[in-house]
């Protein structure tokens, strides 16, 4: 289902929708942030001056922004929802949760590693006999059971009940300095709840494993800037499902074969996009992709409706797979810079698109019909300079492996300074967001720029990576890359649940690791990736047959010399460093698919003479306090 027109009160839109209840109560609990509003206000009075009324109303438009908000559905009846807002000055985050709850009854939010309840860090709001409201800090063991900080670092606001509607708001600074409690990165968010029956006696003992519980997936510690206006002939068009009848799994992938407008014969830029969800199915879409089908444009495609995994569904459609755009739970819309936009359209730019929404039925639900997707807004204003994508890391190769069986082996890929140098212009490109991308084992990844052997500040990290929860992220800071940089992207990836050698490739239980970087104004530039050199590869493959007796051979193909080797300690460890040192094979790739003039065999992995130190902590000396586990 398309769906579109033209924007008419664009600046009624808002980056997030939140309820007026949730929104009044939300202003109001931004009390707590009185210094960042009596910084905004100084208590000053307007009088009739033109001057002072006018600098009164830019002063509430920097207040206004400073509020802005974000919402997640926590639950998948959604009966819990959160609302929160960052501050980066004052490194923390204000938090209100909107909770339909029975009188008595406790509920507790906090953050994992993975999205356990054992483990945890945790906010629990409870009564006691006596009906007396407490937050209270805790942290959970290896079983569950709660036990309560000694620091409490849960600031409570404000707490309102209405029937059985719950609401109270709450503090948290990002790195609380205490051993027990989670460190609020950059990334990926994997925020717990549990709730039950009260009133409680105490906290301590309460187990959270035997609770109902769940978790959700945010990037908590968004970009805050405020999207710049529309420009004023913007139109926007819906990409929708039609009333899918979502199947009873914990997971399914659903794609539809959907076309652009026919004013799409002629090039757009597309300025922003945004989820467009069903209301009801909050908690059901847990992320979408819109990606364009690369064909000739005068190629009809074979339609599709139904599951992306499935057996029946054409292989011409395989070649849908240029993200347009990537949305996951709690993210807001991604506007491009003022400056620039995505071209689509045009005389040889096919119509098709391919619409994949990512539905989590963890309760098995047979009754769920959909109809969500997302929305583009586009301009035939074509701004100064067109969005390009970079694409980074390894080939997609069954020449990069992961050992079975390891909590975290790593693979790095290569954007060298020797293609940028060819490729790019002398004024250089700027970087403005990324997608990071590996499949199911892939639990980490960090991006690294480098300069002359120097290493600059990370384009991108997420330490806590999840394929299941993948979207285009606005760079909090532009990033300009110029000739002769490089780009260092290593995944990070757990395979203690496999008992076989996991291979590079397209199929999702094989692995990948890139990066997709939206960046202007658009070059050649298409391709910048790497993998081991085959010659270096096959010598690895005959020392395991002259030296540890492997049933590796040069006839046998790579992945099923792979599969050959006993994957021993000594052996893990021999194809991390052969992966760390041998020579690479680049693709420095054009937009026609053709290289880039230059020799790409057998070029050195990028060496980096000067990292730079690991991240301090603002923390008082205190014995024991862990360092934040950030790998180089």
């Amino acid at each position: 289902m398309i769906r579109g027109g033209r924007v008419r009160a664009v600046t009624s839109l808002k980056s997030s929708s939140l309820t007026s209840a949730g929104w009044n109560f939300f202003v109001h609990g931004r009390r707590l942030q009185a210094r960042q509003k009596m910084a905004c206000l100084g208590q000053r009075r307007a009088g009739s001056s033109p001057f002072l009324l006018r600098l009164l109303l830019w002063l509430l438009l920097v207040c206004a922004q400073a509020a802005r908000y974000f919402e997640l559905v926590l639950d998948p009846e959604s009966r819990f929802r959160l609302f929160w807002t960052v501050d980066y000055e004052a490194e923390s985050l204000t938090a209100e949760l909107k909770l339909e709850l029975p009188p008595d009854d406790w509920f507790a939010l906090g953050f994992s590693d993975r999205g356990d309840v054992t483990l945890a860090d945790v906010c629990v709001l409870w009564a006691d006999a006596h009906g007396r409201p407490h937050l209270d800090d805790a942290w959970t063991d290896d079983a569950g059971y709660v036990a309560v900080d000694e620091q409490n670092d849960c600031v409570l606001g404000s707490l309102k009940r209405k029937g059985t509607t719950l609401r109270f708001l709450f503090t948290r600074n990002f790195d609380t300095c205490d051993s027990h409690d989670y460190v609020i990165e950059d990334g990926t968010v994997h925020l717990v709840y549990a709730t039950g029956k009260g009133p409680l006696r105490r906290l301590e003992g309460l187990r959270l494993t035997r609770a109902q519980h769940g978790f959700q997936r945010a990037q908590l510690l968004k970009f805050m800037g405020e999207p710049p206006p529309f420009p004023p002939d913007t139109k926007f068009t819906n990409f929708l499902n039609d009333k899918v009848k979502v199947p009873n799994e914990e997971t399914t992938y659903w794609c539809r074969l959907l076309k652009l407008p026919s004013d799409f014969a002629y090039k757009k830029h597309i300025v922003r996009y945004e989820a467009n969800i069903q209301k009801g199915s909050e908690a059901l879409v847990h992320h979408m992709e819109l990606f364009h089908c690369e064909a000739p444009v005068d190629e009809e495609l074979p339609s599709w409706n139904g599951p992306c995994s499935s057996p029946d569904r054409p292989q011409p459609l395989d070649r849908c797979k240029r993200v347009i755009a990537a949305w996951a739970m709690g993210a807001p819309p991604l506007a491009y810079p003022e400056e620039a936009g995505l071209s689509a359209g045009g005389s040889d730019y096919s119509p098709y698109v391919m619409l994949e929404v990512h539905y989590n039925n963890p309760s098995l639900r047979p009754d769920y019909v959909d109809s969500s997707g997302i929305t583009i807004y586009y301009t035939e204003e074509l701004r100064p300079f067109d969005v390009g994508i970079l694409e980074i890391g390894l080939e997609y190769t069954d020449k990069m492996a992961i050992p079975p069986l390891q909590p975290g082996f790593h693979l790095t890929g290569y954007c060298i300074s020797e293609c940028t140098r060819v490729a790019l212009p002398k004024s250089g490109i700027t970087l403005v967001a990324a997608q990071l991308h590996t499949h199911l084992t892939g639990e980490r990844v960090w991006v690294r720029h480098v300069r002359g052997g120097a290493e600059l500040p990370e384009m991108a990290r997420d330490d806590h990576f999840s394929t299941h929860f993948q979207e285009i992220r606005l760079l909090k800071t532009r990033l300009q890359l110029m000739p002769g940089d490089a780009l260092v992207i290593t995944c990070r990836y757990n395979t203690l649940d496999r008992p076989n050698v996991t291979l590079g490739g397209f199929g999702i239980r094989e692995e990948m690791c890139v990066s997709y970087i939206h960046y202007f104004p658009k070059t050649d530039l298409e391709v910048c990736k790497s993998s081991i050199e085959t010659g270096f590869l096959q010598a690895f493959f005959k020392y395991m047959n002259d030296y540890h007796d492997a049933p590796t051979s040069e006839q046998k193909g790579i992945s099923d010399n792979y599969k050959s080797i006993p994957w021993t300690r000594h052996n893990v460890r021999l194809l991390d460093r052969v992966y760390q040192e041998m020579p690479l094979s680049m693709q420095c790739n054009q937009s026609s698919g053709a290289r880039f003039p230059g020799s790409w065999e057998g070029m050195p992995v990028t060496e980096i003479m000067y990292p730079l130190p690991p991240p301090s902590r603002n923390c008082p000396e205190v014995d024991g306090l862990p360092q934040l586990e950030q790998e180089q």
